[in-house]
């Protein structure tokens, strides 16, 4: 049956990928991704064959991996992040009914939210969730309904896609969200670049994150109403020493 890897690369870092990743892609004929992404890993695997395609194009890439592997061709399909974290393995599977000949294996690799979290320090040790500000695929008043729920809850929040030029105002519109259950002083934290070049990270309250510019290569975090700022770090406590 002919190969078909779905991977996920990590953040960026060589070596913050998992050596199951980077064996997926040693194995491989052909590895295909995002321009950006493609760009991450071709110095580590030459001799490859290398193919892209823009933003937008996730569907034509999803065809393009299975016709290549029809080929007789061992493919991997590149994601940052994990695959199965707002990545492409989903898509591969609905794609993949249409080429019963192709085996899909699913390779994980380090999110941004557990590399943005070993950044700031430890915010993600009690109950969380991840949400997407990007309304691209998802309607707002969904996500406006996510945020709610969750800061009501009082979980830890990770916002994945905060920012863009044509959402450049989402971030402090999910901070309003936030505030109506949280205190303007909850401990919140964002990373940047997790993992590439111009790797940054601050930690400061969500009154401060309001008016905080991001981008699309940040990642944010929303502590609950335990987190704590330990010495510059950002630390959610377990409840260990209550035990």
């Amino acid at each position: 049956m002919n190969k078909l890897y779905v991977v996920g690369i990590g953040p960026g870092a060589y070596e913050k990928m998992t050596i199951e990743a980077a064996n997926a892609l040693n194995n491989s004929d052909v590895i295909i991704g995002y321009t950006v992404y493609v760009d991450l890993v071709k110095e580590h695997f030459s001799g490859k064959e290398f193919l892209t395609t823009p933003m937008k194009k996730e569907v034509d890439r999803c065809v393009m991996a299975f016709e290549e592997a029809m080929k007789g061709k061992t493919v991997s399909m590149i994601c940052s992040g994990d695959a199965g974290v707002y990545g492409m393995s989903g898509l591969m599977y609905e794609i993949g009914v249409k080429y019963p000949e192709v085996e899909l294996e699913i390779i994980p690799g380090v999110t941004a939210a557990t590399g943005g979290a070993a950044v700031l320090g430890a915010p993600l040790i009690h109950d969380f969730c991840l949400i997407s500000l990007s309304d691209l695929l998802t309607p707002w008043e969904k996500i406006e309904a996510r945020l709610l729920n969750a800061a009501k809850a009082d979980f830890v929040i990770c916002l994945y896609n905060p920012s863009s030029k044509k959402r450049h105002d989402y971030l402090e519109k999910a901070c309003d969200l936030m505030l109506q259950h949280q205190s303007p002083e909850t401990v919140c934290g964002i990373v940047g670049n997790i993992g590439r070049d111009g790797e940054h990270m601050q930690v400061m309250t969500l009154k401060e994150l309001r008016d905080t510019k991001v981008d699309m290569f940040t990642t944010v975090f929303i502590g609950n109403s335990q987190t704590m700022n330990i010495q510059g770090k950002m630390v959610t406590p377990r409840g260990y020493k209550n035990v």
